[in-house]
């Protein structure tokens, strides 16, 4: 156990250095003159010695191993540096922002499990049902969100008026813009999830347990849908470490502050700490879940805990 534990806490440490050190390179590369930036944009007039003492200050003089030796040292810190735009800690400017995408984040991925294992669990060998349900959720994961977003929009704000048009206002604004994520995750995992209950609905376990006497209720909910689990966790991870690019769009379309309009504006006016901010809170993000996730697959199936010992 403390051998695990050890090794995941190193592959943690791993993958922030390496995307702490990909968004350092990268945004190094991309044209342009951070001091400029700093001193009120890309067209901004300043003299060549303001030019020259902002770069003092920032360290952008320096050579650029010095420059990484000194941004991996910050880091190690907890130190993202300043925002070259608002000219306020990095961590101020996300941490503000973070409780917003989060909610939205947090109730889009359980809807969308919900959902998901509600349709897996009703339509998993029933052929009829099962051929709507993925028409259904075929259409849900093909539509583009920022389109579904507006359709609900037009529909239940500005045709039914039964939920805020744009903007914050409590959990009925949440309402929206939760559907438009949860609508795109069930689809994917119901799919996942009906083709496992299906494989295990075929297998000799099955037959035992309703030769015992168990009910189809009882078959499907507490012996095909876990062994069904494994898959749905799987993906599960992949779709909260890719739903950040889906919060950037559903945040724009209904107007909410979150992440999504930080990473916008920190991309367009080149504003390099609060993206490299993002890029490792996004590699920390996917660390953890898959941290969280190695657990779960224990939990979920002993033999993954006989195998360990």
């Amino acid at each position: 156990m403390a051998r695990r534990a050890a090794r995941r806490i190193g592959l943690i440490l791993f993958v922030l250095w390496g995307a702490a050190t990909l968004a350092f390179a990268g945004l190094r590369l991309v044209p342009g003159d951070p001091a400029r930036i700093i001193a009120g944009g890309v067209q901004a007039s300043a003299s060549p010695a303001v030019l020259d003492a902002i770069r003092a200050e920032y360290g952008l003089d320096r050579p650029w191993p010095v420059q990484y030796l000194i941004f991996m040292g910050r880091l190690l810190r907890a130190d993202l540096g300043a925002s070259y735009q608002l000219n306020r800690p990095v961590a101020e400017v996300i941490g503000e922002q973070l409780g917003a995408t989060l909610a939205l984040a947090a109730g889009a991925v359980a809807g969308g499990l919900a959902l998901a294992v509600a349709l897996a669990v009703l339509t998993a060998g029933r052929p009829r049902a099962r051929a709507l349900a993925r028409a259904l959720e075929f259409c849900a994961i093909s539509t583009p969100a920022f389109w579904t977003g507006i359709l609900l929009l037009a529909v239940f704000s500005f045709h039914l008026h039964w939920f805020p048009v744009l903007g914050e206002g409590g959990v009925r604004a949440l309402v929206l813009p939760w559907l438009t994520l949860t609508l795109s995750i069930a689809g994917v995992l119901a799919q996942v999830t009906r083709e496992g209950m299906e494989r295990a609905l075929d297998q000799p376990f099955t037959l035992t347990a309703r030769s015992r006497g168990a009910g189809e209720n009882r078959v499907r909910l507490r012996h095909a849908l876990r062994h069904a689990a494994l898959p749905l966790l799987t993906l599960s991870g992949w779709v909260l470490g890719e739903l950040l690019g889906g919060v950037v769009v559903v945040e724009a379309v209904f107007a909410r502050q979150g992440l999504g309009q930080v990473i916008v504006t920190a991309v367009a006016g080149r504003d390099f700490p609060v993206v490299t901010g993002v890029v490792v809170l996004a590699a920390l993000t996917f660390a953890l879940i898959s941290a969280a996730l190695d657990v779960l697959y224990r939990a979920v199936d002993p033999r993954l805990r006989r195998a360990a010992t």
